[in-house]
């Protein structure tokens, strides 16, 4: 394990920083941020968590990263829009932890006119819910169906509905993550989900302890993950990562790629309103044509 922290250029070894990368190996580290970069497309001004860097290159595209939580209420959906970070260096592991601040909600607007009412968001909801539930709707919702009627989306600032602590602990090639829930506002509160997403451009290829083997489109967003592990991982199978089911959650495996616009894969957790903290571990892997 490498007992240094890498700031941009340098290695540094002092034992607080606010945002860094975290070596795994020769190749392959991890890049935390305090403000909301990379910007990428739609999700430019979200926060992200645990980036995904191969040979200096970061393969997030328009991924939220590793454990990025977002909060369902009844009347809206909640997205963190702003943080504070701290890492901390020990001597067999690097710890960092992301206080994340849920201030940002998905918005509409018609011809440049805000549109906020009810109808607007259960609209938004149900199409969300269809493009879940039927697969053969999602080329045509992938294909900006609101914005062929003068609809665009965005992500604006609102009040917060309260924070979610996550902390990142990484040894080795192992990243323990807890999410604590205990700082959001429990009214009205439906469900909680914890993102771990990177780039479906090059994170390619989906396979499980079930045996199954998915490429590109064929991962679909969303299906339910019923194996014990799951894994994916780029073309070639030099890099990717694997999370295992939770007994207290549902698993969900996703991939969206649309040139210039979407470019996100994942394994996400669904947790429900009472939990008050969760946690989960990704493995980074390398070389699985010789695992």
């Amino acid at each position: 394990m490498f007992n240094r922290l890498a700031i941009g250029e340098k290695l540094l070894t002092q034992t607080k920083k606010t945002e860094g990368t975290i070596p795994i190996s020769e190749f392959l580290s991890l890049r935390l941020y305090s403000d909301t970069r990379p910007h990428c497309d739609r999700i430019a001004d979200l926060q992200k968590g645990l980036i995904f860097v191969y040979q200096g290159e970061e393969l997030v595209g328009e991924g939220t990263g590793f454990g990025v939580p977002i909060a369902r209420y009844q009347d809206k959906t909640y997205f963190p829009g702003s943080s504070t970070v701290q890492i901390f260096q020990k001597v067999d592991c690097i710890t960092a932890i992301k206080k994340f601040s849920l201030d940002m909600i998905y918005e509409l607007k018609f011809r440049k006119a805000r549109i906020e009412s009810t109808i607007t968001r259960k609209l938004l909801r149900y199409l969300s819910e269809l493009y879940q539930k039927h697969k053969h709707w999602r080329p045509i919702l992938q294909q900006n169906l609101l914005g062929h009627f003068g609809v665009q989306t965005n992500f604006v600032r609102t009040k917060p509905v309260g924070h979610v602590v996550v902390t990142y602990r990484v040894e080795t090639s192992l990243i323990h993550v807890k999410a604590d829930f205990k700082l959001l506002k429990k009214e009205g509160l439906q469900k909680v989900f914890l993102l771990n997403e990177q780039s479906s451009k090059h994170f390619r290829k989906y396979f499980d302890s079930n045996g199954a083997v998915l490429f590109d489109k064929h991962i679909d967003a969303w299906d339910n993950v019923e194996a014990d592990w799951t894994c994916i991982y780029n073309e070639s199978g030099e890099v990717g990562f694997r999370l295992w089911n939770a007994k207290d959650a549902i698993l969900r495996r996703g991939r969206e790629f649309l040139e210039g616009t979407l470019d996100w894969v994942g394994l996400d957790y669904e947790i429900g309103p009472e939990k008050t903290f969760f946690e989960y571990d990704i493995e980074v892997l390398e070389n699985l044509k010789q695992k």
